[in-house]
């Protein structure tokens, strides 16, 4: 099943949101699946159904109230951030396996370093002991999925502190230049790509 990848750079994250809902509206069953690699400036981001009272200190930080689920998160550079769009019902996923389809592509790039990450149902996204690796937000509309997870590389996470990171109080954060040698997002690109067209193409 075709798939475009796309590499945006370093872009404002409404940008990048308004055309993720402009091509999911005027998609037909024809077009190709789509899945964008980008990193965002400094942002907080709240979901539907996000409360603002997780915002703890926004600061100098622009606050983007979206149309994805889940809570408050942080955008910055130095973090990979991949969005997922698809088309659903001709994959034959659902939200629960598309979900599982992400988490497990970070898990995977993860083991390719030596790290043992891990999923967690009551609170999606992926976890190294016991912090927080990478967050999920996803849309459905029309059948199609947008938005989609953002992975920690090697990013300065000190805005983390300012939130409760997807609702949680006290959760902290992770990345992988703190737990192995990795360095950029440049470098682990390519690795989550495989991992994440593997995971696909099990689907």
């Amino acid at each position: 099943m075709q798939v475009l990848v796309r590499d945006l750079g370093l872009e404002p994250m409404p940008s990048t949101w308004a055309r993720m809902k402009a091509l999911t509206d005027r998609r037909t069953p024809e077009d190709a699946d789509e899945i964008w690699f980008v990193e965002h400036p400094a942002v907080f981001t709240l979901g539907l159904a996000g409360n603002a009272v997780h915002i703890l200190d926004a600061g100098d930080i622009e606050v983007v109230s979206t149309d994805r689920g889940g809570q408050v998160t942080y955008h910055g550079p130095g973090q990979l951030v991949c969005y997922v769009l698809l088309d659903l019902r001709r994959r034959g996923l659902d939200i629960r396996g598309l979900v599982e389809t992400l988490e497990w592509a970070v898990i995977d790039t993860a083991a390719e370093y030596g790290i043992e990450a891990y999923p967690r149902r009551d609170a999606p996204g992926v976890y190294v002991g016991g912090k927080k690796l990478a967050a999920i937000g996803l849309r459905v509309r029309r059948g199609c999925s947008y938005h989609g997870i953002a992975f920690n590389v090697a990013m300065d996470l000190s805005p983390y502190g300012r939130i409760n990171p997807c609702g949680f109080e006290g959760l902290e954060a992770t990345q992988l230049s703190e737990l192995c040698a990795v360095e950029s997002v440049g470098e682990v690109r390519p690795v989550f790509e495989r991992a994440l067209m593997r995971r696909l193409d099990r689907s």
